[in-house]
């Protein structure tokens, strides 16, 4: 690694095939895996933790610190698995004291100018479309997709294989498997093209849309959906992810099916 016009601090351990382009900045207290490539102009601050095999395309600020009032300087992380790529301009802030890291999982697509706030928990194979915002301490399941120029309000959880419309306004948090659009956000349906496209089979994506039938096309509140599916559905992986999420939201479930626009 040869890199006369790129800026390396001492105290960063960067492995031998990484490829860092001219004009780049690497702080202290960094470490980057090898065959990671890092486009010009990129910075890379203190407490950046990123994996084997990444993209950080030109213009992406990578472990600044949080913008947070509350942040006192602690000591914090952002931690960045393998085979992520992450476009231009993207922005991916430093945990807190709350958390100590902000996470993002192996095989993620984080596209153009998106900004990920601390704290933030971002789970394997999730793509984050152009100029999304993510709050602190926001989570998304596995393979969600968050449509471009959607605003992600704080201490938000998105449920694995979710699909969130472009331009949306996110307040509650939205269940794993179904699609959700308009405004304010609702259930507009399960991600069946997305699931099929997992391997999900027939059976199952039927299952799931009973679930979610009985929680939001059957007049029924939160409480005696759960009821009704964990009395009426049989035991399985699916049924018991949505019943969790259900029961481990903190701030309350999206809405469900309306044709009001």
């Amino acid at each position: 690694m040869n890199q006369p016009l790129a800026y390396i601090h001492p105290g960063a351990k960067i492995a031998t095939n990484v490829v860092i382009e001219p004009f780049s900045t690497i702080h202290n207290n960094v470490k980057i895996g090898s065959g990671t490539w890092i486009g010009s102009n990129v910075t890379i601050m203190e407490g950046a933790r990123i994996g084997k095999n990444c993209r950080i395309f030109p213009g992406a600020v990578i472990s600044a610190i949080p913008q947070d009032l509350k942040f006192e300087d602690e000591d914090s992380l952002v931690v960045i698995g393998n085979n992520v790529t992450i476009r231009e301009c993207v922005t991916v802030n430093r945990g807190t004291k709350a958390h100590g890291k902000t996470e993002i999982g192996d095989n993620c697509l984080i596209m153009a100018t998106a900004h990920i706030a601390h704290d933030c928990i971002i789970r394997n194979d999730v793509i984050i479309v152009n100029g999304v915002t993510l709050a602190g301490h926001v989570e998304i399941g596995e393979y969600a997709i968050i449509g471009g120029l959607s605003g992600i309000h704080q201490f938000i959880h998105i449920g694995k294989h979710a699909m969130i419309s472009g331009g949306s306004l996110v307040r509650k948090d939205v269940p794993p498997f179904v699609k959700a659009a308009k405004e304010p956000l609702s259930y507009v349906g399960i991600n069946s093209i997305g699931l099929r496209r997992r391997g999900f089979n027939s059976s199952k994506i039927n299952e799931i849309q009973n679930i979610y039938r009985i929680l939001f096309q059957k007049n029924n509140n939160t409480t005696q959906a759960s009821r009704i599916i964990e009395a009426e559905m049989d035991v399985s992986s699916e049924r018991d992810e949505v019943l969790t999420f259900i029961l481990n939201s903190q701030r309350g479930i999206m809405k469900g099916y309306t044709s009001n626009y």
